[in-house]
Protein backbone atom coordinates (compact mmCIF):
# COMPACT_ATOMS: atom_id res chain seq x y z
CA UNK A 1 0.00 0.00 0.00
CA UNK A 2 1.29 3.45 -0.94
CA UNK A 3 0.20 6.75 0.54
CA UNK A 4 0.89 10.28 -0.59
CA UNK A 5 0.52 12.94 2.06
CA UNK A 6 0.51 16.62 1.13
CA UNK A 7 1.15 19.52 3.47
CA UNK A 8 1.85 23.23 3.35
CA UNK A 9 -1.43 24.63 2.10
CA UNK A 10 -3.27 27.46 3.77
CA UNK A 11 -4.45 31.03 3.48
CA UNK A 12 -2.07 33.58 2.02
CA UNK A 13 -2.43 37.16 0.82
CA UNK A 14 -1.97 38.06 -2.84
CA UNK A 15 1.72 38.34 -3.64
CA UNK A 16 2.66 35.88 -0.91
CA UNK A 17 4.34 32.49 -1.11
CA UNK A 18 3.67 28.95 -0.04
CA UNK A 19 5.63 25.74 -0.26
CA UNK A 20 3.75 22.49 -0.64
CA UNK A 21 5.25 19.13 0.21
CA UNK A 22 4.21 15.63 -0.80
CA UNK A 23 5.72 12.57 0.85
CA UNK A 24 5.18 9.05 -0.40
CA UNK A 25 5.31 6.13 1.99
CA UNK A 26 4.65 2.40 1.88
CA UNK A 27 5.97 -0.50 -0.15
CA UNK A 28 7.81 1.57 -2.74
CA UNK A 29 10.53 0.28 -4.99
CA UNK A 30 11.02 3.60 -6.75
CA UNK A 31 9.14 6.68 -7.90
CA UNK A 32 9.15 7.82 -11.48
CA UNK A 33 7.51 11.15 -12.25
CA UNK A 34 5.90 13.23 -9.54
CA UNK A 35 3.47 15.99 -10.25
CA UNK A 36 1.17 18.63 -8.85
CA UNK A 37 -2.32 19.28 -10.09
CA UNK A 38 -4.96 21.69 -8.92
CA UNK A 39 -8.71 21.94 -9.04
CA UNK A 40 -10.60 25.15 -8.48
CA UNK A 41 -14.33 25.16 -7.65
CA UNK A 42 -16.39 24.42 -10.72
CA UNK A 43 -13.32 23.67 -12.86
CA UNK A 44 -11.54 20.58 -14.06
CA UNK A 45 -8.35 19.35 -12.44
CA UNK A 46 -5.37 20.76 -14.30
CA UNK A 47 -1.66 20.10 -14.40
CA UNK A 48 0.52 22.53 -12.49
CA UNK A 49 3.94 20.92 -12.89
CA UNK A 50 5.68 17.56 -13.19
CA UNK A 51 9.21 16.39 -12.50
CA UNK A 52 11.00 13.20 -13.50
CA UNK A 53 13.38 11.15 -11.40
CA UNK A 54 16.26 12.86 -13.14
CA UNK A 55 14.92 16.33 -12.48
CA UNK A 56 13.42 17.25 -15.83
CA UNK A 57 10.43 19.51 -15.36
CA UNK A 58 7.45 20.79 -17.23
CA UNK A 59 4.96 23.45 -16.17
CA UNK A 60 1.62 24.81 -17.16
CA UNK A 61 2.47 27.73 -19.42
CA UNK A 62 0.56 30.23 -17.29
CA UNK A 63 2.57 29.33 -14.18
CA UNK A 64 6.11 29.40 -15.51
CA UNK A 65 8.29 31.76 -13.56
CA UNK A 66 6.11 31.80 -10.44
CA UNK A 67 6.00 28.11 -9.46
CA UNK A 68 8.95 25.77 -9.05
CA UNK A 69 8.73 22.01 -8.67
CA UNK A 70 11.51 19.99 -7.05
CA UNK A 71 12.02 16.66 -5.33
CA UNK A 72 14.23 14.83 -2.88
CA UNK A 73 14.48 11.26 -4.11
CA UNK A 74 16.11 10.05 -0.90
CA UNK A 75 13.07 11.23 1.06
CA UNK A 76 10.44 10.22 -1.53
CA UNK A 77 9.24 13.81 -1.30
CA UNK A 78 8.22 16.35 -3.86
CA UNK A 79 7.83 20.09 -3.40
CA UNK A 80 6.02 22.94 -5.06
CA UNK A 81 7.29 26.44 -4.33
CA UNK A 82 4.62 28.97 -5.21
CA UNK A 83 5.55 32.65 -5.37
CA UNK A 84 3.68 35.83 -6.21
CA UNK A 85 0.41 34.06 -5.57
CA UNK A 86 -2.78 35.42 -7.11
CA UNK A 87 -6.42 34.93 -6.15
CA UNK A 88 -6.86 32.77 -9.24
CA UNK A 89 -4.36 30.30 -7.78
CA UNK A 90 -6.95 29.40 -5.17
CA UNK A 91 -7.65 25.69 -5.51
CA UNK A 92 -7.16 22.29 -3.96
CA UNK A 93 -3.68 21.12 -4.90
CA UNK A 94 -3.11 17.40 -5.42
CA UNK A 95 0.11 15.44 -5.56
CA UNK A 96 0.47 12.61 -8.04
CA UNK A 97 3.22 10.04 -8.29
CA UNK A 98 4.04 7.23 -10.70
CA UNK A 99 5.24 4.57 -8.27
CA UNK A 100 6.92 1.23 -8.88
CA UNK A 101 5.54 -1.35 -6.45
CA UNK A 102 5.85 -5.12 -6.29
CA UNK A 103 3.06 -5.63 -8.82
CA UNK A 104 4.28 -3.06 -11.30
CA UNK A 105 3.78 0.65 -11.91
CA UNK A 106 0.80 2.46 -10.46
CA UNK A 107 -0.33 6.05 -10.20
CA UNK A 108 -1.25 7.42 -6.81
CA UNK A 109 -2.92 10.61 -5.64
CA UNK A 110 -2.73 12.48 -2.40
CA UNK A 111 -5.80 13.70 -0.55
CA UNK A 112 -5.27 17.30 -1.59
CA UNK A 113 -4.36 20.46 0.28
CA UNK A 114 -6.33 23.69 0.10
CA UNK A 115 -4.59 26.86 -1.05
CA UNK A 116 -6.55 30.07 -0.66
CA UNK A 117 -5.18 33.38 -1.90
CA UNK A 118 -7.17 36.25 -0.51
CA UNK A 119 -6.76 39.56 1.28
Amino acid sequence: QVQLVESGGGLVEPGGSLRLSCTASGSIFSINAMGWYRQAPGKQRELVARITTGGSTNYADSLKGRFTISRDNAKNTGYLQMNTLKPEDTAVYYCNADVVVWSGRKGYWGQGTQVTVSS
